[in-house]
């Protein structure tokens, strides 16, 4: 109705002339009113006839009207204005499709100012009062508004989910934990989100070190481009100025080599430029996840945090790219040497020493071939330097294996487990994957008892049925180390492989993804290489364990395999 009348009132304090609204608001004896700047102009035109009429009745005047402001209509139309403005200034606090809305309002809803994750509900400024005011209230937290609250709750139970399951890795309520995850290991989502936020930090950090790392690999390539184009210009002008000696004979040779040079020189700056570009690529690209990671880092909500959590830690390691060397004028010096012997001894130059200048302008190179391999570690110190907590997938545990120990033990069970069916889960062998995809340098170690094959695999095995395909040593997907109280037998592609060695109860597995390099070791108080494979992996790789033998002998003897924690 408001607006109704506001427009009612806009179309009777407009002016006829020009459809808006009156500016000086003039009057005329007919009594219509207009613009003071329109109906002048409108009677300027008229000037020639010396007869003046109304636009809106045509009363004719005969003596141009004296025009005098109109001061209640002017009054009228300020009012109006303002009216206007508060109208606009009241639409921007409603909530539009994109804003999250007030959950108490009613009819026409505000903007939310802040959400409650304590309420599960968004306020505006007016609801919002009584988080201020309240003394209970007041302990609520509050976060910007917020459209994903729903998330906070559970889907099965309809209370808050402020417990994480670290067995399954998801947030649950209280009475989760009697029902579908009893008997799993929780803890608070605040003390989950405080283990994965030093784990965030870590990744920030290796970021912003990668970062400066490559800026300053940009600067050597920056300054190489300019040396590249000093060497080659002061190349270019001694070899001319040895030129003038014998203009004659060598003017063409001159010119030759001159854009033999500009070739060579575009040649390398297209080098460094296509690396320069590649590695300031490469620092936006590690510059905008820095700042995901940190809008993730700051967020207040525990729940959003754990819920993309995984979609962003991961950190794809590169190769370095520092390998940069520097010859400071230095780029183009063979050619100088070459073009003084032209001077010196032209005639059999320019028969049999042409070749050797132009060799020596295509060997010109900036960058330096591939580092060499990086030494494997030796002690047992360096190898845990490289330490990798493993733990066990109950998705793809068989049905006879139990996990225990935070799921790092595993050991056979009287009676079958009823795990969900899950497509990771091996149907027929006895055996499981850690849940951590493995890449980069890897150790960690397996405490067995009993038969125990300690293996890796990529995540494409078999898992469904016995047969070889799936069983890990028994396709080119997986690799396998067999321990029993007699011998050691290393599996890969079906091939049986003897190993010697001295017996332990411990295993250690060393993993280099990019040199291809996997190595077992007998742990006991020295480490001795029982097996070593040099390959090429192409894909991440998953640690696991095999338990072998007749089931009721592996309940009567505690067959048993864990992934111990390393200091």
């Amino acid at each position: 109705m408001a607006q109704q009348r506001n427009q009612t009132d806009s179309e009777k304090l407009s002016c006829s002339i020009c459809l808006d609204l009156l500016k000086d608001p003039v009057t005329t004896t007919c009594g219509h009113s207009y613009c003071m700047d329109c109906i002048k102009t409108h009677w300027d035109r008229e000037d020639g006839t010396r007869l003046y009429n109304c636009p809106q009745c045509r009363k004719i005047f005969t003596l141009r009207p004296v025009l005098q402001k109109n001061v209640m209509l002017a009054e009228l139309v300020e009012d109006l204005k303002k009216t206007r403005l508060q109208a606009a200034a009241a639409d921007l606090c409603y909530a539009g499709p994109e804003d999250v809305s007030c959950d108490v309002c009613t009819g026409r809803k505000m903007k939310a100012v802040r959400s409650c994750l304590v309420c599960l509900a968004s306020y505006c400024e007016i609801h919002l009062q009584p988080h201020y005011d309240s003394p209970p209230l007041k302990k609520h937290q509050l976060v910007e508004p917020s459209k994903n609250l729903q998330e906070n709750i559970c889907s099965h139970h309809g209370k808050m989910m402020e417990i994480f399951c670290l067995t399954d890795q998801q947030l649950i309520c209280s009475l989760c934990t009697m029902y579908e995850h009893k008997r799993h290991e929780t803890v608070s989502a605040a003390a989950e989100r405080k283990k994965k936020q030093k784990e965030l930090e870590v990744s920030r950090l290796n970021i912003q070190q990668r970062i400066q790392d490559r800026q300053k690999v940009v600067k050597l390539l920056q300054q190489e481009m300019k040396d590249i184009k000093v060497s080659a210009d002061k190349t270019v002008e001694d070899s001319e100025e040895m030129f003038t000696h014998v203009i004659r004979l060598i003017q063409k040779r001159g010119r030759d080599m001159e854009q033999q040079i500009r070739s060579q020189q575009k040649t390398e700056e297209s080098r460094v430029k296509e690396l320069q570009e590649k590695l300031e690529q490469e620092i936006r690209n590690l510059e905008r996840k820095d700042a995901e990671l940190k809008q993730l880092s700051d967020t207040p909500d525990h729940s959003h945090f754990l819920h993309n959590y995984p979609s962003v830690s991961a950190l794809t390691e590169s190769k370095p790219s520092s390998n940069v060397i520097i010859r400071p004028l230095r780029h183009f010096q063979d050619v100088t040497a070459a073009v003084k012997e032209l001077r010196d001894h032209l005639q059999d130059i320019l028969r049999d020493t042409w070749t050797n200048i132009s060799l020596a302008i295509t060997e010109v190179d900036v960058l330096l071939p591939q580092p060499e391999p990086k030494p494997q570690p030796k002690t047992r110190d360096e190898f845990l330097k490289y330490s990798r907590e493993i733990t066990l997938d109950p998705n793809t545990a068989n049905s006879w294996l139990e996990l225990s120990e935070g799921n790092r033990k595993v050991s056979f069970m009287f009676q079958p487990e009823r795990y969900p069916d899950h497509p990771d889960r091996f149907t027929g062998c006895h055996q499981v994957l850690s849940k951590e995809s493995l890449t980069g340098r890897c150790y960690w170690e397996v405490e067995w008892r009993g038969g125990v094959s300690a293996a890796v695999a990529y995540k494409s095995i078999c898992r469904k049925g016995s047969s070889d395909q799936c069983g890990f040593g028994r396709s080119d997907k997986s690799w396998s180390l067999r321990c029993n109280a007699i011998s050691y037998t290393f599996w890969y592609n079906n091939t049986k492989t003897p190993v010697s060695g001295p017996r332990s109860s411990r295993i250690g597995v060393y993993l280099d993804h990019s040199a291809g390099i996997l190595s077992f070791y007998s742990v006991s108080e020295t480490m001795t290489l029982l097996h070593r494979v040099q390959t090429t992996f192409t894909e991440p790789i998953h640690a696991g364990v095999w338990l072998s033998g007749d089931r009721v002998v592996f309940v009567c003897t505690g067959t048993t395999a864990e992934f111990l924690k390393l200091k």
